[in-house]
């Protein structure tokens, strides 16, 4: 695969207008968020309505048993809401953690192309060996 083509330095709008047309970076990180909020406002909404049914189904049979299933109703449908909520995240999630692994493949790539052999690291603290275990004395025996 060849190296990318980098252009001479541009302003900040060119270099967005560059990156957004040659597919040389990822732009799903930013719309994944923007997916991710409109995904929980349509919960929202899901959730306003299966209180607003609960509501209405305890208004409509005003007797004992009616409130007991609007309840019920309600307490299901909360529960559904916070399923919902946690599936949608576990998704998005994947979605980016996807992502994010092309990226890190161009990473790579690009760090071989440029000839180095070393591995790539996100940490930036070089690996330190543990230290050894303070010595313990047993049983008052010293040596």
């Amino acid at each position: 695969m060849r190296p990318p083509f980098r252009p001479a330095s541009k302003s900040p709008l060119q270099a967005f207008l560059w990156d957004l047309l040659t597919f040389d970076r990822l732009m799903t990180g930013p719309v994944v968020h923007l997916v991710y909020w409109a995904g929980l406002a349509l919960i929202a909404l899901v959730g306003f309505s299966i209180i607003g049914g609960a509501v209405g189904l305890g208004i409509r049979d005003g007797s004992i048993w009616g409130i007991a299933l609007a309840f019920a109703t309600l307490i299901a449908g909360v529960l559904v809401l916070a399923a919902l909520i946690l599936i949608w995240r576990g998704v998005s999630e994947f979605y980016l953690a996807v992502f994010r692994i092309a990226e890190d493949l161009r990473a790579i790539r690009l760090a071989t192309a440029e000839g180095r052999t070393t591995a790539i690291s996100a940490d930036p603290v070089p690996f330190a060996p543990p230290s050894p275990p303070p010595p313990s004395f047993g049983g008052g025996v010293e040596l």
